[in-house]
């Protein structure tokens, strides 16, 4: 009789977890818009509007390590609980960092806000892969993780109906050109401070759903592995960890999966307003691309039943490869929709590293889950240096925008290259 992929006792805990998934989905891709609008409103370049993403993935590579380690000393659900604490503490902050006016101030509310995120993922990916057998795991996962997108494209909307098109700093001319530039310093001043309130109230009330969240699991029971190992023997786990070649290379394909994903998300609006389009309305592109993203994931799910997941991994990379080729080399509304058309190939990536990289590590999941979290500072490394090429303007005969997504393209080459020696040599 083949494992249930989640049996029947876990199904409510199952549930309450993956919710979860939505929660940090609808954090991280409310944010990536936020690059675009600070660098309006804060009137600043794009690689400094990108220390947003900095400042809110470098929280995971701060916070993992720690993250697994109380876990690991804990319980599954005290690292959830301590990770909702941290994100609804960071998204309540935005309130005085509004008040304040101060861009520093919004990027501290971020990095704590994602210490919270590097506690939800740290615990709730191997939560969910200790939920039932081991040969379902990659796939209980996957499942898990497609409610991920389900939050990010609400957060995308979010992000267009209600502050990218409330935006008075984003409204132009006939001729296509920024008003706000032209305005005094105090016309700007107004005009910053009703911008700053209508970017910070999505955030506040996120906090106020996150404490909700909280509420609700502190007083649920939630299942204990019942051969958790609660001392704790770090170095010896992270000894172990990176003598196994699949999960230490796995660590860099996440890291540059993260980079990827990142990079064609936060930069979508800059290569449709390349193209003259305005903010709100290139962020339906991104949701467009979520949607995508979405479906893709559920399918990929579904294949894995009668596909090796590695050779899954492999495909969709080389794919990822072909179509940010057409965004760099393809000027033009085309190159926009090889970029949105990119989301279907990422779609199965993050959890099928995840799941491939961990299969077979035992007790050391803890630890090598945080690891795997960590790789997520790849989008806080790599945002600010596609950021600074676009500021080139142009490279040879290509809009710096468009260039500037060699470095998407690189990052599936590596994935592609893990995929394949997944398949072939980590047997």
């Amino acid at each position: 009789m083949k494992a249930k992929v989640v049996s029947k006792e876990v199904m409510l805990p199952f549930i309450m977890i993956t919710a979860l998934f939505s929660l940090w989905g609808f954090a991280n891709d409310i944010t990536n818009p936020m690059v675009a609008a600070f660098k309006t409103v804060m009137e600043i370049s794009n690689a400094k509007a990108s220390l947003i993403q900095f400042a809110f993935y470098g929280g995971y590579g701060t916070m993992a390590i720690p993250a697994a380690l109380f876990v690991k000393k804990y319980s599954y659900k005290k690292g959830v609980l301590l990770g909702l604490l941290l994100y609804a503490i960071g998204a309540l902050l935005f309130y005085p960092a509004a008040q304040f006016e101060m861009f520093g101030f919004f990027l501290m509310s971020l990095y704590i806000l994602t210490f919270g995120l590097a506690f939800l993922e740290t615990t709730a990916n191997p939560y969910i892969l200790s939920m039932g057998d081991e040969s379902t795991a990659t796939r209980r996962l996957n499942l898990a993780q497609s409610f991920n997108p389900l939050g990010s494209i609400f957060g995308m909307i979010v992000a267009s109906k209600f502050i990218l098109a409330a935006l008075e700093s984003d409204i132009r001319n006939e001729a296509g050109e920024l008003v706000f530039k032209t305005l005094s310093t105090a016309e700007k001043a107004v005009i910053r401070t009703h911008d700053l309130a209508v970017i910070r109230d999505p955030y506040v009330m996120l906090g106020f759903v996150v404490l909700v969240m909280f509420v609700i699991i502190l007083v649920s029971k939630m299942p204990e592995r019942s051969d958790a190992d609660h001392t704790i023997h770090a170095w010896d786990s992270v000894k172990r960890l990176f003598k196994n070649v699949k999960y230490r290379e796995g660590v860099v394909a996440q890291v540059f999966y993260v980079a990827a994903q990142i990079m064609c998300w936060t930069f979508i609006i800059q290569y449709a307003e390349n193209l003259g389009i305005k903010k709100s309305v290139a962020q339906n592109y991104n949701i467009v691309a979520m949607a995508l993203f979405i479906s893709s994931r559920f399918i990929s799910t579904g294949l894995m039943k009668y596909f090796n997941a590695r050779l899954l991994l492999t495909i969709f990379a080389i794919g990822g490869m072909i179509t940010t080729t057409g965004v760099i080399l393809i000027e033009g509304h085309f190159g926009l929709y090889c970029l949105v058309a990119t989301s279907v190939f990422m779609s199965l990536m993050f959890p099928t590293i995840y799941g491939i990289a961990l299969h077979g590590v035992g007790d050391d999941a803890t630890l090598g889950a945080a690891f795997l979290v960590m790789a997520i500072v790849g989008g806080a490394l790599m945002p600010p240096l596609q950021g600074a090429i676009i500021d080139m303007g142009t490279v040879g005969w290509l809009p710096a925008v468009n260039f500037s997504f060699i470095l998407p393209f690189v990052c599936f080459i590596i994935i592609a290259i893990y995929g394949y020696r997944c398949l072939k040599v980590h047997k």
